[in-house]
């Protein structure tokens, strides 16, 4: 009998020690698949890193500039910096010229039919149609001229005139009423409507990035 009870202990010993050494098994099994993935995922963001970094990846893929010749004509002709205008559009259509917004904004530059058509009005312009203002040349003419203006408005603050492209200009003149705001206002985060105030923000970095890209001599005066 204390052959079997020796006999039985040294059976458990042993599978104890057996479920032991599988365990520490997976668990070193565990830690190497997390350490390689780890290894695997930066070694990843590095390869894009580098890869975004390459000058035509950037152009073809990150920021593309569909239309350049018309962005470039209308804008100069506007007094508008063709990098800023590219920038827009970049963030209203990604340059696809049959985006169409839920609230109706149509075209590259996102224009509404009414304010489109309040622009034909001030260009003296009486053939404008909604079809019309879907073709490139005509949606950017018109977008980069109310650009020019909103400039104007707003005495060349960017991030002000940015402000009123995405939200109106009558909301911004608000903004500026109610809080006190001039025309040397520069704290995007304290602009109250979150989708303008990401919206700025991302316009006017991209704009760097079509500067140095596209238009370095003419935009940054080398």
């Amino acid at each position: 009998m204390s052959e079997d009870l020796f006999g039985g202990s040294f059976r458990k010993e042993r599978r104890r020690v057996r479920k032991k050494r599988i365990r520490n098994e997976r668990y070193k099994d565990r830690k190497y698949r997390s350490v390689f993935l780890a290894f695997m995922t930066i070694l990843l963001a590095f390869a894009v890193y580098f890869v975004s970094q390459i000058e035509p990846v950037k152009k073809n893929y990150i920021y593309p500039y569909r239309y350049q010749e018309l962005v470039t004509l209308y804008a100069e002709a506007n007094g508008v910096s063709p990098a800023l205008v590219a920038s827009v559009i970049m963030h209203e259509s990604k340059f696809s010229n049959q985006a169409h917004s839920s609230r109706g904004a149509v075209g590259l530059m996102q224009l509404m039919p009414e304010t489109a058509e309040w622009i034909a009005g001030q260009l003296g312009e009486e053939d404008f149609s909604l079809e019309k203002l879907r073709e490139p040349e005509m949606n950017i003419r018109y977008g980069t001229w109310y650009l020019a203006l909103l400039e104007r408005e707003f005495d060349g603050n960017p991030i002000l005139t940015l402000a009123a492209y995405n939200a109106g200009r009558g909301t911004v003149h608000e903004w500026m009423e109610e809080r006190g705001w001039s025309a040397n206002f520069n704290d995007i985060s304290a602009i109250p409507y979150p989708e303008t105030r990401l919206y700025v923000g991302r316009v006017l970095k991209d704009k760097k990035h079509y500067e140095t890209l596209y238009h370095p001599t003419r935009e940054n005066g080398n």
